[in-house]
């Protein structure tokens, strides 16, 4: 690309992924606007010189303000990086419905309110804009203990191709990025750090110190990549003149693109493993038998 690119990005909270490819992108000198619903979580970028502005993807008045500051500074965008979102564990049978609308939001609503909002100044585009979808692995492996957090992010890979298609008339790019374990602080951030508990009633109680560590994501520790590394290798992508429709970085996110090859047994099979459910199967003593938490 011969000149610097204008690119927005929404959850640049620092920690976040949204900050490391804010960075990752600034140092290949494009011009980068980092947006977050609290701008005090972005006051590292000021030794770097990234421009911040606020964005609170829930917030029709905050977008629509967000919208009018980078039309005023400068007439379009060249590309819109979706990253706000937030992450929900729990067993679905447990899992709370106001926390869980909540969830799609964020991880739905909040997007498509996003885009549609910045679509314009996309369209000014010299070079012909582009979309970029933060999704995740989880949209396409049934990962338990987060069935809720997965369909939210399949909703975005589905909405993201739907996109792709009736936006491809009018010069729009749009990538889905299928992010795999990066360390990050995004367990840190829900609940407010606090682990988290399942119900006293859950009959997943039969295993509860193990299921309970997969809610705070023990089971992908040691599959995590470094988040600066992850932004480098998707910013490579990105920058291409054509980027490819479909972006897998971060830990396991090749295994789950070869996911689709495999009997779907064999990835059940795979899944219960890491889901603990052998352990609370081994457990399981029926209703009204005796019930232990270790194997």
């Amino acid at each position: 690309m011969s000149h610097p690119r204008t690119i927005l990005i929404t959850g640049c909270s620092e920690g976040g992924l949204g900050d490391a490819l804010a960075r990752a992108l600034h140092q290949q000198g494009q011009h980068v606007i980092a947006t977050a619903r609290n701008p005090k979580k972005m006051a590292h970028f000021e030794e770097l010189g990234i421009e911040k502005l606020e964005l609170d993807v829930l917030s029709s008045e905050s977008i629509s303000a967000c919208v009018a500051a980078v039309a005023e500074s400068t007439g379009s965008l060249d590309m819109l990086i979706n990253n706000s979102g937030g992450g929900y564990a729990m067993p679905l049978i447990d899992s709370d419905p106001d926390v869980s609308r909540q969830l799609f939001e964020v991880n739905v609503w909040g997007m498509l309110a996003v885009t549609r909002a910045f679509l314009p100044l996309l369209l000014k585009s010299g070079e012909g804009g582009t979309i970029v979808n933060n999704t995740s692995i989880n949209s396409v492996l049934p990962i338990p203990m987060c069935g809720i957090y997965n369909a939210s992010k399949a909703a975005a890979a589905m909405i993201t191709d739907n996109l792709r298609l009736e936006l491809a008339p009018f010069n729009l790019k749009v990538v889905d990025l299928k992010t795999g374990a990066v360390k990050s602080n995004f367990y840190e951030n829900r609940q407010g750090g606090a682990k988290p508990s399942l119900p006293k009633d859950s009959l997943y109680n039969v295993a509860k110190e193990d299921i309970e560590n997969i809610l705070f994501g023990a089971h992908t520790v040691k599959l995590k990549i470094d988040a600066d590394q992850w932004a480098q290798q998707v910013v490579k992508e990105l920058l291409k003149t054509s980027p490819p429709l479909q972006i897998w970085k971060g830990g396991n996110a090749l295994s789950a693109f070869f996911s689709a090859f495999l009997p779907i047994a064999l990835i059940l099979h795979v899944l219960s493993k890491v889901g603990a459910l052998d352990i609370v199967k081994k457990n399981w003593k029926g209703i009204g038998g005796s019930h232990s938490s270790k194997p």
